[in-house]
Protein backbone atom coordinates (compact mmCIF):
# COMPACT_ATOMS: atom_id res chain seq x y z
CA UNK A 1 0.00 0.00 0.00
CA UNK A 2 1.87 3.50 -0.82
CA UNK A 3 1.90 6.37 1.63
CA UNK A 4 0.04 8.29 -0.54
CA UNK A 5 -3.74 8.54 -1.06
CA UNK A 6 -4.83 7.94 -4.08
CA UNK A 7 -5.70 11.32 -5.39
CA UNK A 8 -2.28 12.04 -4.99
CA UNK A 9 -1.24 9.02 -6.85
CA UNK A 10 -3.44 9.57 -9.81
CA UNK A 11 -2.69 13.62 -9.85
CA UNK A 12 1.25 12.59 -10.40
CA UNK A 13 0.32 9.99 -13.07
CA UNK A 14 -1.40 13.05 -14.87
CA UNK A 15 1.33 15.05 -14.97
CA UNK A 16 3.69 11.52 -15.87
CA UNK A 17 1.32 11.10 -18.38
CA UNK A 18 1.97 14.85 -19.77
CA UNK A 19 5.49 14.62 -19.11
CA UNK A 20 5.96 11.32 -21.59
CA UNK A 21 4.05 13.50 -24.22
CA UNK A 22 6.53 15.93 -24.04
CA UNK A 23 8.94 13.63 -24.46
CA UNK A 24 7.45 11.83 -27.36
CA UNK A 25 6.92 14.94 -29.29
CA UNK A 26 10.73 16.61 -29.08
CA UNK A 27 10.24 19.04 -31.76
CA UNK A 28 6.79 20.69 -30.95
CA UNK A 29 5.82 22.99 -28.70
CA UNK A 30 3.50 20.87 -26.16
CA UNK A 31 1.24 23.11 -24.94
CA UNK A 32 -0.18 22.07 -21.27
CA UNK A 33 -3.46 22.99 -20.24
CA UNK A 34 -5.24 21.13 -17.24
CA UNK A 35 -4.92 17.43 -16.03
CA UNK A 36 -6.98 17.19 -12.57
CA UNK A 37 -8.15 13.68 -11.35
CA UNK A 38 -11.52 12.32 -12.02
CA UNK A 39 -13.97 9.40 -10.82
CA UNK A 40 -11.56 6.25 -11.43
CA UNK A 41 -8.61 8.13 -12.99
CA UNK A 42 -7.31 11.28 -14.66
CA UNK A 43 -7.35 13.10 -17.74
CA UNK A 44 -5.19 15.65 -19.61
CA UNK A 45 -5.80 18.21 -21.75
CA UNK A 46 -2.67 19.20 -24.56
CA UNK A 47 -3.05 21.06 -27.26
CA UNK A 48 -0.51 19.74 -30.10
CA UNK A 49 -0.21 19.64 -33.76
CA UNK A 50 -0.02 16.42 -34.19
CA UNK A 51 -3.14 14.50 -33.62
CA UNK A 52 -2.98 11.71 -31.14
CA UNK A 53 -5.00 8.54 -31.93
CA UNK A 54 -6.10 5.78 -29.75
CA UNK A 55 -3.55 3.84 -30.70
CA UNK A 56 -1.35 5.90 -29.91
CA UNK A 57 -1.80 4.94 -26.64
CA UNK A 58 0.47 1.99 -25.98
CA UNK A 59 3.61 4.25 -26.85
CA UNK A 60 2.89 7.08 -23.99
CA UNK A 61 2.24 4.19 -21.66
CA UNK A 62 5.43 2.83 -22.72
CA UNK A 63 7.34 6.15 -22.54
CA UNK A 64 5.59 6.44 -18.81
CA UNK A 65 6.90 3.45 -17.94
CA UNK A 66 10.71 4.52 -18.82
CA UNK A 67 9.91 7.24 -16.33
CA UNK A 68 9.12 5.86 -13.92
CA UNK A 69 12.21 3.15 -14.06
CA UNK A 70 14.09 6.69 -13.99
CA UNK A 71 12.79 7.81 -11.06
CA UNK A 72 12.83 11.09 -12.22
CA UNK A 73 13.00 13.30 -8.90
CA UNK A 74 9.59 15.49 -8.43
CA UNK A 75 10.33 18.82 -6.61
CA UNK A 76 7.65 21.83 -6.01
CA UNK A 77 8.96 25.38 -5.94
CA UNK A 78 6.73 28.21 -4.60
CA UNK A 79 7.57 31.58 -6.70
CA UNK A 80 6.46 34.70 -6.93
CA UNK A 81 3.58 35.79 -10.20
CA UNK A 82 5.76 37.72 -11.91
CA UNK A 83 8.52 34.31 -11.18
CA UNK A 84 5.67 32.10 -12.47
CA UNK A 85 4.62 34.11 -15.71
CA UNK A 86 8.47 34.33 -16.70
CA UNK A 87 8.72 30.67 -16.13
CA UNK A 88 6.28 29.41 -18.53
CA UNK A 89 6.31 32.12 -21.28
CA UNK A 90 9.99 30.81 -21.87
CA UNK A 91 8.53 27.66 -22.36
CA UNK A 92 5.60 28.98 -24.87
CA UNK A 93 2.44 27.96 -22.10
CA UNK A 94 0.50 30.00 -22.71
CA UNK A 95 -2.73 28.17 -21.17
CA UNK A 96 -0.20 27.71 -18.10
CA UNK A 97 -0.31 31.46 -18.31
CA UNK A 98 -3.89 32.25 -18.49
CA UNK A 99 -4.54 30.22 -15.37
CA UNK A 100 -1.56 31.80 -13.37
CA UNK A 101 -3.35 35.54 -14.74
CA UNK A 102 -6.96 33.81 -12.94
CA UNK A 103 -5.15 33.33 -9.62
CA UNK A 104 -6.03 35.50 -6.69
CA UNK A 105 -3.53 38.15 -5.58
CA UNK A 106 -3.89 36.06 -2.27
CA UNK A 107 -2.60 32.79 -3.61
CA UNK A 108 0.42 31.18 -3.73
CA UNK A 109 1.38 30.74 -6.68
CA UNK A 110 3.63 27.12 -7.06
CA UNK A 111 4.99 24.80 -9.96
CA UNK A 112 6.45 21.32 -9.89
CA UNK A 113 9.42 19.92 -11.71
CA UNK A 114 10.31 16.07 -13.06
CA UNK A 115 13.59 15.50 -14.17
CA UNK A 116 15.66 17.86 -16.06
CA UNK A 117 12.96 19.67 -18.39
CA UNK A 118 9.69 18.79 -17.23
CA UNK A 119 7.83 21.75 -15.27
CA UNK A 120 3.69 22.36 -14.59
CA UNK A 121 1.85 24.77 -12.30
CA UNK A 122 0.37 22.94 -9.99
CA UNK A 123 -0.31 23.23 -5.94
CA UNK A 124 -0.03 19.81 -6.02
CA UNK A 125 0.42 17.39 -3.66
CA UNK A 126 2.50 15.21 -5.90
CA UNK A 127 4.99 12.23 -4.82
CA UNK A 128 8.36 12.29 -4.51
CA UNK A 129 9.87 10.48 -7.43
CA UNK A 130 8.67 9.02 -10.21
CA UNK A 131 9.40 5.48 -9.20
CA UNK A 132 6.54 5.53 -6.93
CA UNK A 133 4.36 5.85 -9.60
CA UNK A 134 4.63 2.33 -10.18
CA UNK A 135 1.31 0.87 -9.64
CA UNK A 136 -1.46 0.49 -11.80
CA UNK A 137 -3.11 2.71 -14.62
CA UNK A 138 -4.35 2.04 -17.86
CA UNK A 139 -4.57 5.01 -20.66
CA UNK A 140 -7.93 4.55 -22.18
CA UNK A 141 -9.07 6.77 -24.99
CA UNK A 142 -8.51 10.27 -26.60
CA UNK A 143 -11.06 12.78 -27.08
CA UNK A 144 -11.69 16.74 -27.80
CA UNK A 145 -12.05 19.30 -25.50
CA UNK A 146 -12.52 23.68 -25.59
CA UNK A 147 -10.08 25.02 -23.27
CA UNK A 148 -12.38 25.90 -20.41
CA UNK A 149 -15.18 24.35 -21.89
CA UNK A 150 -15.84 27.39 -24.28
CA UNK A 151 -16.91 26.71 -27.43
CA UNK A 152 -14.75 30.20 -28.65
CA UNK A 153 -11.70 28.79 -27.49
CA UNK A 154 -8.82 26.42 -29.35
CA UNK A 155 -9.93 22.70 -29.06
CA UNK A 156 -7.74 20.53 -27.20
CA UNK A 157 -6.73 17.03 -27.30
CA UNK A 158 -7.86 14.97 -24.16
CA UNK A 159 -6.41 12.28 -22.97
CA UNK A 160 -8.38 10.06 -20.28
CA UNK A 161 -6.75 7.26 -17.95
CA UNK A 162 -8.17 4.76 -15.48
CA UNK A 163 -6.03 4.80 -12.28
CA UNK A 164 -6.22 2.47 -9.21
CA UNK A 165 -4.34 0.80 -6.10
CA UNK A 166 -4.58 -2.27 -6.90
CA UNK A 167 -4.61 -4.24 -9.78
CA UNK A 168 -7.94 -6.39 -9.13
CA UNK A 169 -9.30 -2.97 -9.16
CA UNK A 170 -7.93 -1.41 -12.24
CA UNK A 171 -9.22 -5.10 -13.93
CA UNK A 172 -12.67 -4.92 -12.32
CA UNK A 173 -12.84 -1.26 -13.84
CA UNK A 174 -11.14 -2.32 -17.32
CA UNK A 175 -14.09 -5.13 -17.63
CA UNK A 176 -16.48 -2.71 -16.68
CA UNK A 177 -15.41 -0.30 -19.14
CA UNK A 178 -15.75 -3.19 -22.20
CA UNK A 179 -19.24 -4.05 -20.87
CA UNK A 180 -19.85 -0.71 -21.44
CA UNK A 181 -18.48 -0.19 -25.14
CA UNK A 182 -20.35 -3.12 -25.84
CA UNK A 183 -24.08 -1.62 -24.31
CA UNK A 184 -23.06 1.73 -25.99
CA UNK A 185 -26.47 2.92 -27.33
CA UNK A 186 -24.61 5.07 -30.01
CA UNK A 187 -23.32 1.30 -31.07
CA UNK A 188 -26.50 0.22 -30.40
CA UNK A 189 -28.65 2.37 -32.30
CA UNK A 190 -26.67 1.72 -35.40
CA UNK A 191 -26.65 -2.31 -35.36
CA UNK A 192 -30.12 -2.75 -34.58
CA UNK A 193 -31.18 0.07 -37.11
CA UNK A 194 -32.84 2.14 -34.77
CA UNK A 195 -31.52 5.57 -35.32
CA UNK A 196 -28.94 8.21 -36.97
CA UNK A 197 -27.44 11.38 -36.81
CA UNK A 198 -26.22 13.16 -40.05
CA UNK A 199 -24.32 16.33 -40.19
CA UNK A 200 -27.09 18.18 -41.98
CA UNK A 201 -28.98 18.36 -38.21
CA UNK A 202 -26.79 18.80 -35.34
CA UNK A 203 -27.39 16.66 -32.24
CA UNK A 204 -31.39 15.88 -33.60
CA UNK A 205 -32.10 12.08 -34.17
CA UNK A 206 -33.24 10.78 -37.32
CA UNK A 207 -35.40 7.21 -35.98
CA UNK A 208 -35.27 4.86 -38.38
CA UNK A 209 -38.69 2.22 -38.55
CA UNK A 210 -37.71 0.35 -35.89
CA UNK A 211 -36.72 3.17 -33.62
CA UNK A 212 -39.63 4.60 -34.50
CA UNK A 213 -42.15 1.79 -33.20
CA UNK A 214 -39.99 1.57 -29.54
CA UNK A 215 -40.70 5.75 -29.50
CA UNK A 216 -43.84 5.07 -30.25
CA UNK A 217 -44.61 2.35 -27.87
CA UNK A 218 -42.98 4.45 -24.88
CA UNK A 219 -45.30 7.28 -25.82
CA UNK A 220 -48.33 4.58 -25.49
CA UNK A 221 -47.28 3.37 -22.98
CA UNK A 222 -47.10 6.61 -21.05
CA UNK A 223 -50.42 7.00 -22.12
CA UNK A 224 -52.02 4.69 -20.54
CA UNK A 225 -50.49 5.55 -17.17
CA UNK A 226 -52.10 8.85 -17.94
CA UNK A 227 -55.82 7.31 -18.64
CA UNK A 228 -55.31 5.87 -14.66
CA UNK A 229 -54.30 8.97 -13.51
CA UNK A 230 -56.94 11.51 -14.80
CA UNK A 231 -54.14 13.81 -17.49
CA UNK A 232 -55.49 15.60 -20.34
CA UNK A 233 -52.99 15.91 -23.15
CA UNK A 234 -52.84 18.94 -24.90
CA UNK A 235 -50.44 20.04 -28.03
CA UNK A 236 -49.06 23.57 -27.74
CA UNK A 237 -47.41 25.86 -30.31
CA UNK A 238 -43.58 25.14 -31.27
CA UNK A 239 -43.18 28.48 -32.30
CA UNK A 240 -44.33 31.35 -29.89
CA UNK A 241 -43.87 35.12 -29.45
CA UNK A 242 -40.72 36.32 -27.68
CA UNK A 243 -42.87 38.04 -25.17
CA UNK A 244 -44.17 34.94 -23.38
CA UNK A 245 -40.66 34.18 -22.80
CA UNK A 246 -40.01 37.13 -20.97
CA UNK A 247 -42.85 36.76 -18.72
CA UNK A 248 -41.89 33.26 -17.71
CA UNK A 249 -38.21 34.90 -17.23
CA UNK A 250 -37.14 32.32 -19.61
CA UNK A 251 -35.69 34.67 -21.52
CA UNK A 252 -33.69 36.90 -18.99
CA UNK A 253 -32.46 33.70 -17.62
CA UNK A 254 -32.55 31.03 -20.58
CA UNK A 255 -32.12 32.85 -23.90
CA UNK A 256 -28.40 31.64 -24.89
CA UNK A 257 -29.84 28.14 -24.88
CA UNK A 258 -32.68 29.46 -27.17
CA UNK A 259 -33.24 29.32 -31.09
CA UNK A 260 -35.17 32.51 -31.93
CA UNK A 261 -37.18 33.54 -35.53
CA UNK A 262 -38.88 36.26 -36.46
CA UNK A 263 -42.58 36.47 -38.02
CA UNK A 264 -43.63 39.51 -39.73
CA UNK A 265 -40.71 41.71 -37.80
CA UNK A 266 -42.29 40.10 -34.74
CA UNK A 267 -39.17 38.22 -32.64
CA UNK A 268 -40.11 34.84 -32.14
CA UNK A 269 -38.94 31.84 -30.35
CA UNK A 270 -39.08 28.16 -30.88
CA UNK A 271 -40.07 26.81 -27.53
CA UNK A 272 -37.31 24.88 -24.98
CA UNK A 273 -40.23 24.08 -22.67
CA UNK A 274 -43.99 23.62 -22.80
CA UNK A 275 -44.61 25.18 -18.88
CA UNK A 276 -45.12 28.59 -20.40
CA UNK A 277 -47.93 26.96 -23.05
CA UNK A 278 -49.67 25.31 -20.08
CA UNK A 279 -49.69 28.58 -18.30
CA UNK A 280 -51.57 30.70 -20.89
CA UNK A 281 -53.91 27.48 -21.52
CA UNK A 282 -55.12 27.39 -17.83
CA UNK A 283 -55.24 31.62 -17.82
CA UNK A 284 -57.55 31.43 -20.89
CA UNK A 285 -60.43 30.07 -19.21
CA UNK A 286 -61.94 30.52 -15.34
CA UNK A 287 -61.50 27.63 -13.32
CA UNK A 288 -63.02 26.61 -9.56
CA UNK A 289 -61.85 24.52 -7.20
CA UNK A 290 -63.74 21.70 -8.76
CA UNK A 291 -61.49 21.54 -11.63
CA UNK A 292 -57.99 21.04 -9.87
CA UNK A 293 -56.27 18.90 -9.61
CA UNK A 294 -55.81 19.61 -13.22
CA UNK A 295 -53.61 18.29 -15.21
CA UNK A 296 -51.73 19.00 -18.44
CA UNK A 297 -49.22 16.15 -20.32
CA UNK A 298 -47.98 17.34 -23.58
CA UNK A 299 -45.47 15.19 -25.84
CA UNK A 300 -44.52 18.15 -28.39
CA UNK A 301 -41.06 18.92 -29.40
CA UNK A 302 -38.85 20.83 -27.65
CA UNK A 303 -35.70 22.71 -28.92
CA UNK A 304 -32.33 23.95 -27.39
CA UNK A 305 -29.29 25.01 -28.46
CA UNK A 306 -26.87 22.74 -26.92
CA UNK A 307 -23.39 23.83 -27.46
CA UNK A 308 -21.94 21.06 -29.90
CA UNK A 309 -18.87 19.65 -28.01
CA UNK A 310 -21.85 18.95 -25.18
CA UNK A 311 -23.74 16.66 -27.84
CA UNK A 312 -23.54 13.06 -26.98
CA UNK A 313 -25.98 10.29 -28.53
CA UNK A 314 -29.64 10.47 -27.67
CA UNK A 315 -28.40 11.33 -24.35
CA UNK A 316 -27.96 15.14 -25.26
CA UNK A 317 -29.76 16.32 -27.93
CA UNK A 318 -31.10 19.15 -29.56
CA UNK A 319 -34.51 18.58 -30.12
CA UNK A 320 -36.15 16.40 -28.02
CA UNK A 321 -40.23 14.82 -26.68
CA UNK A 322 -40.72 14.77 -22.81
CA UNK A 323 -43.46 13.11 -21.05
CA UNK A 324 -43.89 16.37 -20.12
CA UNK A 325 -46.87 17.11 -17.48
CA UNK A 326 -47.95 20.32 -15.50
CA UNK A 327 -50.47 20.18 -12.62
CA UNK A 328 -52.79 22.45 -11.41
CA UNK A 329 -53.65 22.78 -7.70
CA UNK A 330 -55.06 24.09 -4.61
CA UNK A 331 -52.17 24.39 -2.32
CA UNK A 332 -53.81 22.26 0.19
CA UNK A 333 -53.50 19.38 -2.07
CA UNK A 334 -49.54 19.38 -2.64
CA UNK A 335 -49.37 16.25 -0.34
CA UNK A 336 -52.25 14.29 -2.01
CA UNK A 337 -51.28 14.83 -5.40
CA UNK A 338 -47.13 13.88 -4.20
CA UNK A 339 -48.37 10.62 -3.09
CA UNK A 340 -50.43 9.63 -6.33
CA UNK A 341 -47.05 10.71 -8.52
CA UNK A 342 -44.85 9.20 -6.32
CA UNK A 343 -47.20 5.97 -7.15
CA UNK A 344 -46.65 6.68 -11.21
CA UNK A 345 -42.85 6.60 -10.65
CA UNK A 346 -43.10 3.40 -9.12
CA UNK A 347 -45.18 1.70 -11.58
CA UNK A 348 -42.98 3.10 -14.32
CA UNK A 349 -39.40 2.24 -13.06
CA UNK A 350 -40.53 -1.19 -11.66
CA UNK A 351 -42.28 -2.05 -15.14
CA UNK A 352 -38.56 -1.42 -17.02
CA UNK A 353 -36.67 -3.25 -14.33
CA UNK A 354 -34.84 -0.28 -12.09
CA UNK A 355 -34.72 -1.34 -8.99
CA UNK A 356 -31.88 0.34 -7.46
CA UNK A 357 -33.55 4.08 -6.95
CA UNK A 358 -32.48 7.31 -5.13
CA UNK A 359 -34.55 9.94 -4.26
CA UNK A 360 -33.47 13.64 -3.51
CA UNK A 361 -35.61 16.04 -1.89
CA UNK A 362 -34.16 19.65 -2.38
CA UNK A 363 -35.54 22.39 -0.14
CA UNK A 364 -35.44 25.85 -0.42
CA UNK A 365 -32.23 28.01 -1.54
CA UNK A 366 -30.79 31.38 -0.86
CA UNK A 367 -32.28 32.97 -3.29
CA UNK A 368 -36.21 32.18 -3.96
CA UNK A 369 -39.13 33.72 -4.56
CA UNK A 370 -42.14 32.95 -2.15
CA UNK A 371 -42.79 34.10 1.62
CA UNK A 372 -41.28 31.28 4.20
CA UNK A 373 -44.59 29.98 5.35
CA UNK A 374 -45.73 28.82 1.92
CA UNK A 375 -42.01 26.93 2.00
CA UNK A 376 -42.62 25.87 4.96
CA UNK A 377 -45.98 23.88 3.93
CA UNK A 378 -44.56 22.89 0.37
CA UNK A 379 -41.43 21.38 2.02
CA UNK A 380 -43.52 19.49 4.44
CA UNK A 381 -45.92 18.29 2.14
CA UNK A 382 -43.13 17.03 0.33
CA UNK A 383 -41.31 15.38 2.97
CA UNK A 384 -45.04 13.86 4.35
CA UNK A 385 -45.32 12.20 0.55
CA UNK A 386 -42.16 10.51 0.97
CA UNK A 387 -42.22 9.59 4.28
CA UNK A 388 -45.45 7.52 3.37
CA UNK A 389 -43.54 6.17 0.47
CA UNK A 390 -42.05 3.32 -0.12
CA UNK A 391 -38.86 5.02 -0.95
CA UNK A 392 -35.43 5.99 0.98
CA UNK A 393 -34.27 9.67 0.42
CA UNK A 394 -31.66 12.23 1.33
CA UNK A 395 -32.50 15.74 1.71
CA UNK A 396 -30.47 18.35 -0.47
CA UNK A 397 -30.29 21.44 1.39
CA UNK A 398 -30.66 24.29 -0.37
CA UNK A 399 -30.32 22.96 -3.56
CA UNK A 400 -34.32 23.60 -4.60
CA UNK A 401 -35.35 25.71 -7.56
CA UNK A 402 -35.57 29.64 -6.90
CA UNK A 403 -39.44 29.05 -7.86
CA UNK A 404 -40.11 25.56 -5.09
CA UNK A 405 -38.84 22.46 -3.96
CA UNK A 406 -38.28 19.46 -5.55
CA UNK A 407 -38.22 15.55 -6.01
CA UNK A 408 -35.24 14.29 -8.14
CA UNK A 409 -35.05 10.67 -8.38
CA UNK A 410 -32.46 8.81 -9.96
CA UNK A 411 -31.99 4.86 -11.41
CA UNK A 412 -29.27 2.46 -11.86
CA UNK A 413 -28.69 0.73 -14.82
CA UNK A 414 -27.65 -2.68 -15.01
CA UNK A 415 -23.93 -1.71 -14.65
CA UNK A 416 -25.04 0.49 -11.80
CA UNK A 417 -24.82 3.39 -13.61
CA UNK A 418 -26.99 6.36 -12.05
CA UNK A 419 -29.16 8.34 -14.15
CA UNK A 420 -31.59 11.03 -13.25
CA UNK A 421 -34.93 10.78 -14.84
CA UNK A 422 -37.97 11.48 -12.94
CA UNK A 423 -38.54 15.20 -11.01
CA UNK A 424 -41.40 16.58 -10.08
CA UNK A 425 -40.91 20.12 -8.98
CA UNK A 426 -43.10 22.80 -7.28
CA UNK A 427 -43.71 25.97 -8.58
CA UNK A 428 -45.21 29.25 -6.72
CA UNK A 429 -43.18 31.80 -9.58
CA UNK A 430 -45.01 30.94 -12.65
CA UNK A 431 -48.68 31.36 -11.71
CA UNK A 432 -47.24 34.65 -9.93
CA UNK A 433 -45.99 36.05 -13.26
CA UNK A 434 -49.14 34.70 -15.30
CA UNK A 435 -51.63 36.15 -12.74
CA UNK A 436 -53.28 32.48 -12.55
CA UNK A 437 -56.45 32.47 -10.64
CA UNK A 438 -58.93 30.21 -9.59
CA UNK A 439 -61.95 29.95 -7.42
CA UNK A 440 -62.45 28.52 -3.97
CA UNK A 441 -64.78 27.02 -2.24
CA UNK A 442 -65.41 30.15 -0.33
CA UNK A 443 -65.62 32.24 -3.62
CA UNK A 444 -62.30 33.97 -2.83
CA UNK A 445 -59.61 34.10 -6.16
CA UNK A 446 -56.85 31.96 -4.96
CA UNK A 447 -53.34 31.45 -7.29
CA UNK A 448 -52.91 27.96 -7.83
CA UNK A 449 -50.06 26.08 -7.02
CA UNK A 450 -48.11 24.33 -10.10
CA UNK A 451 -46.39 21.08 -10.29
CA UNK A 452 -44.01 20.46 -12.93
CA UNK A 453 -43.30 16.58 -13.87
CA UNK A 454 -41.79 13.96 -15.54
CA UNK A 455 -41.67 10.25 -15.53
CA UNK A 456 -39.44 9.22 -18.14
CA UNK A 457 -37.54 12.64 -18.60
CA UNK A 458 -36.59 13.47 -22.01
CA UNK A 459 -37.71 9.84 -24.39
CA UNK A 460 -34.58 10.41 -26.45
CA UNK A 461 -32.43 10.23 -23.47
CA UNK A 462 -34.22 7.29 -21.85
CA UNK A 463 -34.31 5.66 -25.29
CA UNK A 464 -30.67 6.01 -24.52
CA UNK A 465 -30.32 5.21 -21.08
CA UNK A 466 -32.92 2.12 -21.50
CA UNK A 467 -30.92 0.77 -24.63
CA UNK A 468 -28.04 0.66 -22.79
CA UNK A 469 -29.86 -0.80 -19.39
CA UNK A 470 -31.10 -3.96 -21.84
CA UNK A 471 -28.11 -4.25 -23.97
CA UNK A 472 -30.55 -4.13 -27.14
CA UNK A 473 -32.72 -6.88 -25.73
CA UNK A 474 -36.06 -5.18 -25.83
CA UNK A 475 -39.12 -6.67 -23.68
CA UNK A 476 -41.48 -8.50 -25.90
CA UNK A 477 -44.42 -5.71 -25.58
CA UNK A 478 -41.05 -2.91 -26.58
CA UNK A 479 -39.30 -5.10 -29.45
CA UNK A 480 -39.91 -3.47 -32.54
CA UNK A 481 -39.66 -6.64 -34.16
CA UNK A 482 -41.12 -9.50 -32.00
CA UNK A 483 -41.56 -12.67 -34.28
CA UNK A 484 -39.90 -13.30 -37.17
CA UNK A 485 -40.75 -16.31 -39.55
CA UNK A 486 -38.50 -18.49 -41.16
CA UNK A 487 -39.75 -21.14 -43.95
CA UNK A 488 -36.96 -23.76 -44.65
CA UNK A 489 -37.63 -24.14 -47.79
CA UNK A 490 -39.61 -20.87 -49.58
CA UNK A 491 -41.22 -22.18 -52.53
CA UNK A 492 -42.98 -25.59 -50.29
CA UNK A 493 -43.41 -23.67 -46.97
CA UNK A 494 -43.98 -19.54 -47.96
CA UNK A 495 -47.94 -20.18 -48.07
CA UNK A 496 -47.94 -22.00 -45.03
CA UNK A 497 -45.16 -19.02 -43.44
CA UNK A 498 -47.89 -16.51 -44.45
CA UNK A 499 -50.55 -18.27 -42.60
CA UNK A 500 -48.79 -18.20 -38.93
CA UNK A 501 -48.63 -14.52 -40.46
CA UNK A 502 -51.62 -13.31 -40.55
CA UNK A 503 -52.73 -15.25 -37.51
CA UNK A 504 -50.01 -13.13 -35.21
CA UNK A 505 -50.74 -9.72 -37.13
CA UNK A 506 -54.44 -10.29 -36.47
CA UNK A 507 -53.53 -10.55 -32.93
CA UNK A 508 -51.29 -7.26 -33.22
CA UNK A 509 -47.90 -8.99 -33.28
CA UNK A 510 -45.42 -7.13 -34.92
CA UNK A 511 -44.21 -9.95 -37.35
CA UNK A 512 -42.83 -10.49 -40.50
CA UNK A 513 -41.31 -13.65 -42.67
CA UNK A 514 -37.98 -13.85 -43.71
CA UNK A 515 -38.07 -15.25 -47.13
CA UNK A 516 -34.55 -14.30 -48.13
CA UNK A 517 -32.52 -17.36 -50.30
CA UNK A 518 -29.86 -17.65 -47.36
CA UNK A 519 -28.99 -21.32 -45.51
CA UNK A 520 -31.35 -21.82 -41.98
CA UNK A 521 -28.40 -21.45 -39.90
CA UNK A 522 -27.60 -18.21 -41.51
CA UNK A 523 -31.07 -16.85 -40.86
CA UNK A 524 -30.63 -17.94 -37.35
CA UNK A 525 -27.61 -16.03 -36.66
CA UNK A 526 -28.69 -13.09 -38.03
CA UNK A 527 -32.20 -13.28 -36.16
CA UNK A 528 -29.94 -13.99 -33.04
CA UNK A 529 -27.79 -10.85 -33.55
CA UNK A 530 -30.99 -8.58 -34.38
CA UNK A 531 -32.38 -9.65 -31.02
CA UNK A 532 -35.58 -10.61 -32.21
CA UNK A 533 -37.37 -12.41 -29.25
CA UNK A 534 -38.76 -15.13 -31.41
CA UNK A 535 -37.92 -17.25 -34.55
CA UNK A 536 -40.83 -19.18 -35.30
CA UNK A 537 -39.69 -22.18 -38.34
CA UNK A 538 -41.91 -23.76 -40.17
CA UNK A 539 -41.06 -27.21 -42.55
CA UNK A 540 -42.90 -29.87 -43.69
CA UNK A 541 -43.52 -31.95 -40.61
CA UNK A 542 -44.74 -28.37 -39.02
CA UNK A 543 -47.06 -27.91 -42.15
CA UNK A 544 -48.49 -30.94 -41.99
CA UNK A 545 -48.98 -30.61 -38.47
CA UNK A 546 -50.65 -27.23 -38.07
CA UNK A 547 -47.89 -26.87 -35.69
CA UNK A 548 -44.62 -24.43 -35.54
CA UNK A 549 -40.88 -25.13 -33.90
CA UNK A 550 -40.13 -21.56 -32.06
CA UNK A 551 -37.05 -20.48 -30.47
CA UNK A 552 -36.48 -17.57 -27.80
CA UNK A 553 -33.66 -15.01 -28.38
CA UNK A 554 -30.99 -16.45 -26.46
CA UNK A 555 -31.64 -19.75 -26.20
CA UNK A 556 -30.27 -23.17 -28.25
CA UNK A 557 -33.61 -24.82 -28.05
CA UNK A 558 -36.45 -25.29 -30.30
CA UNK A 559 -39.79 -25.96 -29.05
CA UNK A 560 -42.82 -27.20 -31.13
CA UNK A 561 -46.20 -25.41 -30.84
CA UNK A 562 -49.79 -25.85 -32.19
CA UNK A 563 -51.19 -22.39 -33.23
CA UNK A 564 -53.07 -21.70 -30.82
CA UNK A 565 -50.48 -21.99 -28.00
CA UNK A 566 -48.28 -19.97 -30.10
CA UNK A 567 -50.93 -17.35 -30.05
CA UNK A 568 -51.49 -18.11 -26.54
CA UNK A 569 -47.80 -17.05 -25.63
CA UNK A 570 -47.58 -13.91 -27.45
CA UNK A 571 -50.76 -12.61 -26.73
CA UNK A 572 -50.03 -13.21 -22.79
CA UNK A 573 -46.42 -11.94 -23.58
CA UNK A 574 -48.05 -8.57 -25.27
CA UNK A 575 -50.22 -7.55 -22.40
CA UNK A 576 -47.09 -6.73 -20.46
CA UNK A 577 -47.62 -3.65 -22.46
CA UNK A 578 -49.62 -2.58 -19.18
CA UNK A 579 -47.56 -3.40 -15.82
CA UNK A 580 -49.38 -4.99 -14.14
CA UNK A 581 -49.35 -2.52 -10.82
CA UNK A 582 -51.44 -0.62 -13.39
CA UNK A 583 -53.63 -3.34 -14.05
CA UNK A 584 -54.58 -3.91 -10.59
CA UNK A 585 -55.34 -0.15 -9.59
Amino acid sequence: MSQYNLDTLRHSTAHLMAQAIQELYPTETVKLGIGPTIENGFYYDVDLATRILDEDLKGIEKKMKEIIKRADVITRFEVSREEALKVFAERGQEYKIELIHDLADSEVISYYTQGDHFIDLCKGPHVETTKELNFNFKLLHTAGAYWRGNEKRPMLQRIYAACFETKEELKEHLAFLAEAKKRDHRKLGKELNLFLFDSAAPGSPFFEPKGTIVYNELVSFMRRIYDKFDYDEVITPQVLDVNLWKTSGHYDNYAEDMFFTADDHREMAVKPMNCPCHMLMFKHKQYSYRDLPLRFADFGRLHRNERSGTLSGLTRVRTFCQDDAHVFIDKNEIQEEIIKLLSMFDICYDHFGFKNIKVGLSTRPEKKVGDDATWDMAETALKSALDKSEYDYHINEGDGAFYGPKIDIQISDALGRYFQLGTLQLDFQLPERFDLKFKSKEGTEERPVVIHRALLGSLERFFGVYLEHCAGVFPFWLAPEQVIIVPVNNELHLDYANEILSLLKQNGIRSKIDHSNETLGKKTRTIQKAKVPYMVIVGDKEKESQSISIRAYGSRDTNEMTQLQLTQLVCDLNQEKTPKKLRDL
